[in-house]
């Protein structure tokens, strides 16, 4: 699989995974493919592709306002893995992780939606707001095996739970630098390090932190501790302003911070 390759790789030649998030359709259907293209062009790992939907709880305004754009230029979950389908015409190797809620999942089909964002290129997905507790309850959200599921850890994770999801893990782990919605308007908590050492104590799945992460510094400190940095919100800002020309202005942005953890 494109995910584990990836990381195997990172992890052959010592180096840190920069995951990058756009909203899929953010400003436009080509206008974002432009984006995806340009990310893996400059060095991203790792895509995260945002579906937009209109109720995203666990987004801050910048990604709420990303979703909204997407939406009112017709992105929808089909149109998303058309976005997928159109970026693997020119892209093959670089893999794409979903970043999405289970109500737009429930209502395309729980496993026909598995199927056929394997079928269009995905290789993971991260549902905000399905406990797998939840998953396993229900055959309906049986999981494919061509798609990874990506588990998020919190820092208010109980010990035990960690030990739970990280037992679970596929793909890499999202640890989250802090609580709360998405956005970079605070800097990453100074237990990064000792978060990471508590979950690295029961997998051998790497851990990957986001939220809050904006500048080369930030990237540079916490890719100290964890195997790869998470970065949205600042690159969807750059998208918001500048929405001519996105890719450009993405560019400018992540070369400096994909450069702080190489």
């Amino acid at each position: 699989m494109r995910l584990d390759d990836t990381f195997a790789s990172l992890k052959q030649h010592n180096r840190k995974a920069f995951i990058a998030y756009v909203a899929a359709g953010d400003p436009t259907f080509d206008l974002s493919l432009e984006v995806m293209h340009t990310l893996a062009e400059i060095g991203a790992d790792v895509i995260e592709l945002g579906m937009p939907f209109s109720d995203p709880l666990a987004d801050g305004i910048v990604n709420q306002m990303a979703a909204d754009r997407a939406l009112k230029a017709g992105m929808s979950t089909r149109r998303t893995l058309d976005l997928i389908r159109a970026f693997r015409e020119k892209n093959s190797s670089t893999p794409i992780v979903l970043f999405t809620y289970l109500n737009p999942i429930f209502t395309y089909g729980f496993a026909k939606f598995q199927e056929d964002a394997v079928a269009a290129g995905a290789d993971g997905v991260l549902l905000l707001d399905l406990p797998p507790d939840e998953a396993e309850l229900s055959k309906e959200l049986a999981e494919n095996p061509g798609l990874s599921h990506i588990r998020l850890i919190a820092p208010s994770t109980p010990p035990e739970r960690v030990k739970m999801l990280a037992a679970q893990a596929e793909g890499f782990i999202y640890a989250l630098s802090r609580s709360g919605v998405t956005g970079g308007h605070s800097a990453p908590a100074e237990t990064i390090p000792a978060q990471v050492a508590a979950i690295k104590a029961h997998t051998t799945v790497p851990v990957c932190v986001g939220f809050g992460i904006s500048n080369p510094e930030q990237a540079a400190l916490v890719a100290k501790s964890a195997d790869g940095i998470i970065v949205g919100s600042a690159i969807v800002k750059q998208v918001e302003l500048n929405l001519a020309n996105p890719a450009e202005a993405v560019r400018r942005f992540t070369l400096p911070l994909i450069a702080a953890i190489r």
